[in-house]
Parts: C-alpha cells; sequence; structure tokens
C-alpha cells in the first residue's frame, strides 16, 4: 500500500493526485550539471597523468553533484498534492514525512495563476484560502492545475450531498423516467460523488426494482 492510501479514512477515496511540474528540475539540473562539465573535463584531462590520486579526487567530487540531484529528485517525487472526496492532503518529505491536510468544508476560495509558459506546459500556482489557522495553502508550479482547482470544486460541491435524494426509484418508473435515473447516476459517478463501486451497486439496485 502507497503512503498516501494510509491517510485515508474510511470512506475516504483519491480523486486526484499530482506535484510539482518537472519545470522546477531543470535549475537543479542546470546548477548541478555545469559543475560535472567542469569535473569531467578535469578528469579527461588528470587521465593523461601517472598520478592516480588527483584522479580519484576528481572522480569523487564529480559524485557530489550528481548525489544531490539524485536528491532533488527523491524529494520532488515524494512531494505530492492530493484531492480526495473529503480534503486536499499535500505529503513531502523523503524519509520524514509531512502532512498537511485542508477540509473540504473548510475551503472558502481557490485562485489559479499561471504564466504564459505555465499555460503552455500545463503548470501553475494555486492558492487554496481556508476558515483553518493556515489560512492560505500556496501550492507552486503544480502540474495540471486547472484539474486539480475543478476536483476541488467538484468535491466541495458534493459534499454533504444526499445521494438518495437524487437516485429514488419510483415504484413503477417510466422508460423516461429510467433514463433520467441512469443519467443521474452516471452524472454522480463522473462528478467523483459515487465511486466505481458504489455506481455498479446502486445501478444493479435499480434495474432490479424496474
Amino acid at each position: 500500500m502507497r503512503y498516501e492510501e494510509k491517510l485515508l479514512a474510511t470512506g475516504e477515496y483519491i480523486v486526484l493526485a499530482t506535484r510539482k511540474h518537472w519545470i522546477v528540475l531543470l535549475r537543479h539540473a542546470f546548477i548541478n550539471l555545469f559543475p560535472m562539465l567542469i569535473l569531467a573535463s578535469g578528469v579527461v584531462f588528470l587521465a593523461t597523468s601517472s598520478d592516480f590520486l588527483p584522479i580519484l579526487a576528481a572522480l569523487v567530487i564529480l559524485l557530489l553533484p550528481i548525489g544531490r540531484f539524485i536528491f532533488v529528485f527523491l524529494r520532488w517525487w515524494n512531494e505530492q498534492y492530493i484531492v480526495t472526496n473529503r480534503r486536499v492532503i499535500q505529503t513531502e518529505g523523503i524519509i520524514t514525512k509531512r502532512v498537511i491536510d485542508s477540509s473540504l468544508e473548510k475551503v472558502n476560495d481557490v485562485a489559479l495563476i499561471q504564466s504564459i509558459w505555465g499555460r503552455l506546459l500545463n503548470y501553475g500556482d494555486l492558492e487554496i484560502m481556508t476558515a483553518s489557522e493556515m489560512g492560505v495553502n500556496r501550492m507552486r508550479r503544480i502540474k495540471n492545475p486547472l484539474d486539480f482547482k475543478t476536483a476541488m470544486l467538484n468535491q466541495k460541491a458534493g459534499l454533504g450531498l444526499d445521494i438518495s435524494e437524487h437516485i429514488a426509484v419510483p415504484p413503477m418508473p417510466r422508460d423516461s423516467e429510467r433514463l433520467r435515473l441512469l443519467r443521474q447516476l452516471e452524472e454522480l459517478r463522473r462528478r467523483g460523488i459515487l465511486t466505481p463501486q458504489e455506481f455498479e451497486q446502486k445501478k444493479r439496485t435499480l434495474l432490479d426494482r424496474l
């Protein structure tokens, strides 16, 4: 079981998960690539010498920027932003984990900021205004920000919704009524209010009663 799945409560499920866009790795790649090229050139130059110790020292130093970039990559990979049917969860940390979550009930507004490059490469910043002590939760340069915001708003709209009111089955439904009820079920599944399992169960119950 993945770490983020262990955070879920009973009846809670993940609607959408994303992380920071890969563009955040470019700066670290350039910072570490430049010294790597210089050191690699030094290794090639020293390789013409018979002295082994300078070559060994250069190779050891060459591994430092590589190791640093691997660390940055692992930290990027382990930082996730998750929308469930109840809350927004942010996880970070490779060994020591830090988890921040905001209940969708307390979310007052969501601001999306995208530059021209963000729109072209599909990344942006989200500012989530909540009624909690945190006030504003900022998510910078996340991938698929528009989908993330839409998923949040859809799940917030579905909170406290009595599903039974939307799928109530009359004793003798007409054909048009049957079609309407099936369409309502499909809409609830599409919006994430019903899980695929709940959708199939409600669908079977509806068809059995027809």
